[in-house]
């Protein structure tokens, strides 16, 4: 609370808020919020939790060069992490599931991270295919082209496009070629670190190399990249599914925009629980595909709420049946492997 990223996140997502729903007619919006057939939000919600179940089965996948663990073990500490994206902010759920795993797993956090931040690398590549398979049709639309239109939509695209795939490429050099990636590592601690840092730096970095190993096989690359269509496809299926409660219907497509769209924009600081990044690109999209303010923001915001809720509850249930001990010798320890990588 007392950080200053914590209280640019809140100000930026008052901001986006501000300019999401100004002008939002308060009686139509709530009317729609009223008849709309909640019920399809259960299929929506059964489609994402399979989606979930997706992603722990590639980190899994992802985590066999360090240690085999099955996915039931994998699925609670996904959704520990989820849970601690959603009350927490800067992402700290990755950082929480990394020192979850590395307690009841005893994989080393740093080895754990390196493989969550790949996870999240081919995330943003599929979300921005998502985006570039859908910008012809984002160009020929007309309604509420001003807001669409100052985001500068196609920059952005490629700007991501070329920070994300750099990033890969980076990722994938350093795993095809560990030797000469560790030489590297040692060279830039040696050369460039005051002492008293360059052995905890090393053995962060090193431990680190070593998450990097399922990107060394072409087949199992394809695999992770494979598995992340997949699940954004399935969560672009909860989209689908929630919009069948309000009165309007956009093509598959439309969502799988929406769908890179908004989770691009969380990346952007924010409240926790992504406010307001979630919400004021979704709504403005709805509204130039042609739908009209109030029912866009009506569900915008449901979706936004059955996307947090859910998800939140279980991973909270499963952090409670078995927490964090920060009190232990061993937790300790943990903590300060947590804090020399992060």
């Amino acid at each position: 609370m007392k950080r200053w990223q914590f209280w640019l996140g809140v100000i930026i997502s008052a901001v986006l808020l501000y300019f999401a729903l100004r002008g939002l007619r308060l009686a139509e919006f709530w009317e729609a919020v009223k008849t709309a057939r909640y019920l399809w939000l259960l299929p929506g919600v059964a489609v994402y939790f399979i989606g979930v179940w997706v992603r722990a089965w590639r980190w899994h996948y992802m985590l066999r060069p360090l240690k085999k663990i099955r996915v039931p073990v994998m699925f609670p500490i996904v959704a520990i992490g989820y849970m601690g994206n959603n009350i927490y902010p800067a992402r700290a759920g990755e950082v929480l599931r990394a020192a979850v795993l590395k307690q009841r797993e005893g994989v080393p956090i740093s080895a754990s991270l390196a493989t969550v931040i790949v996870e999240r690398i081919f995330d943003g590549v599929v979300m921005l295919a998502f985006v570039f398979l859908n910008l012809p049709e984002l160009a020929r639309l007309t309604h509420g082209a001003g807001v669409i239109g100052d985001l500068s939509i196609r920059d952005i695209t490629i700007w991501g496009s070329v920070i994300f795939l750099g990033a890969l490429l980076i990722f994938l050099l350093a795993a095809m070629f560990p030797q000469i990636t560790e030489r590297a590592v040692n060279w830039g601690c040696d050369r460039l670190l005051p002492a008293r840092f360059r052995e905890k730096v090393r053995g962060v970095a090193l431990r680190f190399l070593t998450g990097l190993e399922s990107l060394r096989s072409p087949s199992d690359a394809l695999m992770i990249f494979f598995t992340t269509v997949i699940i954004w496809l399935l969560e672009t299926g909860k989209y689908w599914f929630v919009m069948h409660a309000f009165p309007f219907e956009v093509s598959f497509f439309a969502l799988m925009l929406m769908n890179g769209i908004v989770n691009l924009a969380t990346t952007i600081p924010s409240a926790p629980g992504y406010v307001g990044t979630f919400d004021a690109p979704g709504i403005a999209l709805l509204v130039a595909y042609g739908v009209p303010n109030s029912v866009a923001a009506a569900y915008t915001l449901v979706l936004h709420a059955a996307l947090w809720f859910p998800i939140t509850l279980l991973g909270a249930y499963y952090y409670i049946r078995q927490p964090l001990r920060w009190g232990s010798k061993e937790i300790q320890a943990l903590r300060t492997e947590t804090q020399q990588t992060t």
